[in-house]
């Protein structure tokens, strides 16, 4: 997932996509405290691409407080 994909979304797609990817991230987190995680990257994956679409939130919030 790339930030020119998530450009595309609307927001209500891009608020679907943060809620999944949250509970990816609890779920990897969950998977490392009881020793099951084989990748550990997964974690943090998780976490920038959470931030990603918070970032493309904010900005199309941005631009719609912009244009009102």
């Amino acid at each position: 997932m790339n930030a020119k994909e998530l450009r595309d979304k609307t927001p209500d797609q891009l608020r679907e996509e943060l809620a999944s990817l949250k509970k990816e991230s609890f779920n990897l987190r969950f998977q490392q405290a009881t020793g099951q995680l084989e990748n550990t990257s997964g974690i943090k994956a998780a976490r920038r691409n959470a931030a990603r679409v918070k970032t493309i939130l904010n900005e199309k919030a941005a631009a719609a407080a912009g244009d009102a």
